[in-house]
């Protein structure tokens, strides 16, 4: 069987000239020595390393931090693809919050017959303890990293929606920092839009979700601890918005309110941006051997005296599991069209779904519908027999923590690689904000396989980062030819 022809970023599909908003970028990529590209990588991870842009990989018996590959081919949207994708990311992000207020409340989709009950109450992301519980606003994902993908002649997929702790927003303004410190000469061909400014507006919206009554509310990013693999990120946050970074035990619960120890003493917390899983919150409520989260948060969130961001609960949104209905919520909720458009999805708790994953395993992409970056899943195209037949066992044992996708062929995008300039596939996580508003910064984590024929392109399994333009104007320019097909 052929492979299916990937979508290139950069250049016009059949054609041997870039796209339109691609031509000044080749033009000066065609320009610049190749000692000089080497020196400016080199510096870029000299810099990131400096800056102390690394993460911790579970399970690496090294326990070594690893910097993630910057790429220096930047990925560029124009203006007119960004509004489309704006539009359909604001009409998710709204349904997918009214259906979390809904399963916690009046249970309107499940009575309709759009959404089994099964499929949410015995979900292992569901929180019977929200039950009725009013947040700020009805407001559960405050932050929402949406996975977009592209593949066929273009089409743009929404892969997952990462509702719980969202990660990555830290690499994507560090790429733009970078970009424009090594190649300030490019912002002045390109109009870029800004995103400089996501932690004020992360801040704002943190704060205008605050529990009824505080009109200077406090916030607060509350870490795992150094330890977390994300802890760069959470760290940079804070810094960004001037607010204080810290652990389970800086903070205490007192007369139905939640405070954070300072040298002049107690301060009362209001609206807590937390990196910590729901199981970890409270020892009192959930895990007892927790040590990472504060003894009596619950209540205080249940009697609306905080605000926690994302709400607890948010993960059931997120499940896999939950992913096929989302389509259907955009319809029941808003009574509209979806914009954006999912991967066609087989639930292997279907007996017939998993029959037809089982036969097909060699051409699907098989998930877990808790699993996250990259872990615990199968691309069959690109496993051995082995592997196939060792998760077929695994399907067969456990059907109902999977589903199934079809293998898409991601659209790529030119990448420096050890072999030179190779294309190399890609996906886009904009991070989209829910408050008083539904907001976002133009652009997003532009993610990059930089193994060959990879379609993983999470940095635990050997990924990079790219910086995001989304284009305000671009200059005319003259096409450019290219080489060579490149093959997907």
């Amino acid at each position: 069987m052929p492979k299916p022809r990937c979508f290139d970023e950069m250049y016009a599909h059949g054609t041997e000239t870039a796209r339109e908003h691609y031509r000044e970028f080749l033009t000066w990529l065609q320009q610049q020595p190749d000692d000089v590209i080497a020196r400016k990588r080199a510096e870029a991870d000299l810099m990131f390393r400096r800056v102390g842009i690394t993460f911790a990989v579970y399970g690496d018996g090294a326990g070594t931090e690893r910097l993630i590959p910057f790429d220096l081919v930047a990925r560029i949207i124009p203006a007119e693809e960004w509004a489309t994708l704006q539009q359909g990311l604001v009409q998710r992000v709204k349904a997918l919050n009214m259906f979390i207020h809904d399963i916690y409340h009046g249970r309107d989709i499940v009575r309709a017959g759009l959404i089994p009950a099964e499929h949410i109450f015995r979900n292992a992301q569901y929180r019977p303890e929200m039950q009725g519980i009013s947040v700020a606003s009805n407001i559960y994902a405050h932050i929402a990293g949406v996975d977009i993908v592209r593949a066929g002649e273009g089409e743009l997929y929404v892969l997952e929606d990462n509702l719980r702790v969202p990660s990555g927003v830290s690499y994507m303004l560090e790429d733009r920092k970078m970009m424009m410190r090594l190649f300030p000469e490019l912002f002045a061909r390109y109009k870029v839009a800004p995103v400089a400014h996501y932690p004020d507006m992360l801040l704002d919206n943190l704060r205008s979700v605050a529990p009824v009554g505080v009109d200077d509310p406090t916030v607060v990013v509350l870490t795992p601890g150094m330890n977390n693999s994300a802890y760069f990120e959470h760290a940079f946050l804070a810094q960004q918005m001037g607010v204080e970074l810290v652990e389970g035990q800086d903070l205490f619960v007192n007369d139905n309110a939640v405070f954070m120890r300072t040298t002049r003493g107690p301060r009362r917390v209001d609206v807590i941006y937390r990196r910590i899983d729901d199981d970890y919150l409270d020892p009192l409520a959930f895990r007892g051997e927790s040590t990472l989260g504060v003894p009596g948060l619950l209540s205080v969130y249940r009697a609306g005296r905080v605000t926690l961001a994302n709400a607890i609960g948010t993960g059931v949104a997120d499940d896999k599991s939950i992913y096929p209905y989302v389509p259907e919520m955009i319809r029941f909720y808003l009574g509209e069209k979806p914009i954006l458009l999912n991967v066609p999805t087989w639930q292997c708790r279907k007996p017939d779904d998993l029959a037809y994953t089982l036969a097909h395993l060699q051409e699907l992409v098989v998930k877990e519908v808790h699993g996250a970056g990259g872990y615990g899943m199968l691309v069959g195209p690109a496993s051995t027999r082995e592997e196939i037949e060792a998760f077929r066992k695994r399907l067969i044992d456990r059907p109902d923590s999977y589903i199934a996708q079809p293998t898409l062929a991601l659209s790529t995008c030119p990448t420096f690689v050890e072999s030179g300039v190779a294309p190399r596939h890609i996906d886009l996580r904009p991070f989209v904000l829910s408050g008083k508003t539904i907001s976002m910064v133009p652009g997003g984590l532009t993610r990059v396989a930089l193994k060959e024929g990879s379609l993983v392109v999470n940095s635990s399994q050997g990924g990079g980062t790219k910086d995001t333009w989304v284009l305000e104007k671009v200059a005319p320019a003259q096409a450019m030819p290219r080489e060579k097909e490149a093959p997907c």
